[in-house]
């Protein structure tokens, strides 16, 4: 049984894809991939689970993550 409602869990999966879309590779590499989902994982079970928020988590994890292979 997941650990999120239907609703939560369909825009986990959507925001995951629509950020990861944007990535070379059709949809970027395992790590980073993983590490949106993580960070989106984190803050649903946080209380943000609407599109809005999980968009603004991971933008900002996508940021974060490509700003680290660059240094």
């Amino acid at each position: 049984m997941s650990e999120f409602n239907d609703r939560t869990q369909a825009n986990l999966d959507t925001v995951l894809e629509e950020t990861c879309r944007e990535l070379p590779h059709h949809g970027g590499d395992h790590k980073t991939r993983k590490y949106i989902a993580e960070q989106l994982i984190a803050a649903a079970r946080s209380g943000k689970t609407t599109l809005g928020d999980l968009r603004v988590v991971a933008g900002r994890a996508l940021m974060t993550f490509t700003g680290r292979q660059a240094s």
